[in-house]
Formats: C-alpha cells, sequence, structure tokens
C-alpha cells in the first residue's frame, strides 16, 4: 500500500509554476489536465497505476493541483496541494506518506521538488515539460522504499 502512494506523490509534484514564479507571461502551458502515459512509463519497482489525472489551476498567488489515481489493485486517491516557488514548505492533503512539499524553478520549464514527512525528507521530484507543452516528464525518487519512477504525462487538448 505504501508503494502505490509514492506514485501519487511524485505525481503530485509534477506541477506548473504560478506566474508570479515565472515572471510574467500570461500563457502558463501547465495550466489544466494533464493524463499519465502508462505505456511509456518506467515504475522502478513497480507496479504502476492503472491511470492517473491531474488538474492544475491558478489559485490565489499560487497553483491548486489534484491528483486522482486508480492503483492497479483497483484502489484510488485524490491528492490535493496548493503552493508557490517561494521557498516554503507547503502542505499535502490526501496522502499518508508526504505531508508538505518544498517547490523550487529551475527554469521555465524545469522545476524540483524536496518532499517531507513529519519534518524529515522522504524523497525528491524532478520534472521537465517539453517546448511545445505537450509533455512532461516526471522524474521520482524515493530512499525508503526505494523508488526510481519516470514518468510521462500528456497533457488534455483544451
Amino acid at each position: 500500500m505504501k508503494l502505490m502512494a509514492f506514485v501519487v506523490f511524485g505525481s503530485l509534484l509534477a506541477l506548473p509554476v504560478a506566474l508570479s514564479a515565472q515572471g510574467g507571461s500570461a500563457e502558463d502551458p501547465l495550466l489544466g489536465t494533464w493524463r499519465l502515459n502508462v505505456a511509456q512509463s518506467k515504475y522502478r519497482p513497480g507496479p504502476p497505476p492503472k491511470s492517473q489525472t491531474r488538474t492544475y489551476e491558478k489559485y490565489r498567488d499560487g497553483i491548486r493541483a489534484t491528483v486522482r489515481t486508480v492503483y492497479a489493485n483497483g484502489r484510488s486517491t485524490t491528492v490535493q496541494t496548493v503552493y508557490d516557488y517561494d521557498n516554503q514548505e507547503h502542505p499535502v492533503t490526501g496522502s499518508e506518506e508526504v505531508d508538505s512539499i518544498l517547490m523550487k524553478r529551475v527554469d521555465s520549464r524545469t522545476h524540483e521538488a524536496t518532499l517531507t514527512h513529519a519534518g524529515r525528507q522522504v524523497g525528491t521530484f524532478r520534472r521537465v515539460i517539453s517546448a511545445d507543452g505537450k509533455t512532461m516528464r516526471v522524474f521520482d525518487v524515493r530512499q525508503s522504499p526505494v523508488i526510481d519512477n519516470e514518468e510521462v504525462y500528456e497533457k488534455d487538448e483544451q
């Protein structure tokens, strides 16, 4: 059960940059709905989820993310967070393994996160958005249990 929850958090952190953190553009290619391409993703050790959908919306000075996952065993979860790139921890709800995230903007299409639970770092996350804004790769690494996932997401056409 705990292994399945890690899939959600890696995915949850594949979030868009708030416009204030980007320094400007009125068109944020990350806002909207993204769907996991299970066939192109790699889950080590696995198994992969059946499906995952995330929705990113502007929310005050940041982003509200909602991640809905259906696992291989049929169980489903909804994980949510609201955050900005302000070098502060932000709460995560709907998870037993991660209770906060701290996001860092590397550039306009690359972001990194530190995942924590009860004040202790439990993993890191890096996402890279393609130049055309249609594909997102997420690299999710955890220490215990060891997880090394590469997830591929495709953006829904609006």
